[in-house]
């Protein structure tokens, strides 16, 4: 069985558990960790992740982060500015991160998303080196009252996440699942 299989499976036992109301936002936040050389295998089996969590009786929301820095820094004012002299970039992440609410927020609401969804990121490994996934998590965990579901590429080791198994990890209270590790 190939490791998004794995991955799959394991997923599916997990959000078959009974749901506690009374969790806190960081409670509800899972993380499927997976090695980023599966990002492409993974996108092609995100169907799969789908059934399984319908299967359980909860609705699916799905949130793209892929693109968002392009369509955000091509709505900005000053964009060619940027393009030359990109180090001017690094005072507006927190816009960015900003823009990343609001349109979360916006894609909630068209979704109508309540308690019994599982609202998923995918794309979050296109944040690497603008944003930190902790503080969008963070973020945005609140404003969902079902589960929400982080596609992760990185790894995962002693509560520790690493995206793109970069040298800057942080612990974070998130339920992982692993395809090496069964609930």
């Amino acid at each position: 069985m190939s490791k998004v299989k794995r991955l799959v499976k394991s997923y599916g036992k997990h959000i078959a558990i009974p749901w506690r109301a009374d969790a806190a936002a960081a409670q509800r936040v899972v993380f499927c960790v997976y090695n980023e050389s599966d990002e492409l295998r993974l996108r092609s089996k995100i169907d799969e992740f789908e059934i399984v969590t319908k299967q359980s009786g909860h609705n699916w929301a799905l949130f793209d982060l892929t693109d968002s820095f392009a369509q955000w820094l091509t709505s900005q004012k000053y964009v060619r500015s940027y393009f030359k002299k990109p180090n001017l970039l690094a005072t507006l992440y927190p816009k960015y991160l900003e823009y990343i609410i609001v349109s979360f927020d916006r894609f909630l609401e068209q979704h109508q998303a309540d308690e019994t969804y599982v609202v998923v990121i995918k794309g979050v490994g296109s944040l690497f080196g603008f944003l930190k996934v902790k503080e969008v998590v963070e973020k945005l965990a609140p404003m969902v009252s079902g589960r929400l579901l982080v596609f992760f590429p990185g790894s995962y080791e002693n509560n520790n996440y690493r995206l793109l198994d970069g040298y800057d990890g942080w612990n974070y209270l998130a339920v992982p699942i692993t395809a090496d590790k069964d609930i």
